[in-house]
């Protein structure tokens, strides 16, 4: 038989490891829910698998260097959108700001909403693309036989140049695809249906 301070040390310990594990799950629920957005700041922030990193300009003085940009564009076969560059590869001169244009139609017989994603390749490139102006992540309303022109203002960092890696890339593909986005009604609307 046990005596009554060896029940509330037993008491005790077992109180302690339960709080713990209801911690540490709570700890992991919230670990979860934080990862996305932690891992697209991360991603932002360093240039991470292909991420273009955000800048507001340009450097003040470019490089003598060139590279090549290739522009890649899709849309989803459920949007109902033509989506492609103006131009499939441009030349430019690494530090200094450029304009591309893409052009999007939308095929279909009623308006439809979408909102595209990027990728650069090789992933290590996307330290050294900086877009200060893009139309990615944000939704993009195009009504029947409509067609829009979306600019995206970026540069290659003359960083690159330094980079044991990236003096060695010939060419950055900055690739879009078009997703249909989910139009959120509102709420009068919403509740008439």
């Amino acid at each position: 038989m046990q005596r009554p301070d060896e029940r509330k040390i037993r008491y005790d310990r077992n109180t302690r490891v339960a709080l713990m594990a209801a911690g540490l799950f709570f700890g992991m629920i919230g670990m979860a829910y934080a990862s996305v957005p932690l891992y697209r700041i991360f991603c932002q922030s360093t240039g991470f698998n292909g991420t273009a990193l955000r800048a507001t300009r340009a450097p003040e003085q470019a490089s003598d260097k060139f590279i090549n940009v290739r522009f890649d564009a899709n849309s989803a076969s459920e949007l109902g959108w033509t989506f492609a560059p103006k131009q499939n590869v441009m030349r430019v001169q690494i530090g200094e700001q450029n304009i591309a244009l893409f052009e999007a139609r939308n095929n279909g017989t009623h308006e439809n909403t979408g909102s595209a994603v990027y990728n650069i390749s090789p992933p290590t490139a996307g330290a050294f693309f900086n877009k200060i102006q893009c139309f990615c992540f944000t939704r993009q309303t195009l009504k029947a036989g409509e067609s829009a022109e979306f600019p995206v203002t970026f540069f290659v960092d003359p960083d690159i140049l330094k980079d044991a890696d990236g003096k060695l890339i010939p060419e950055i593909t900055l690739s879009y695809t078009f997703y249909p986005a989910e139009v959120v009604l509102p709420q009068k609307q919403a509740n008439a249906n």
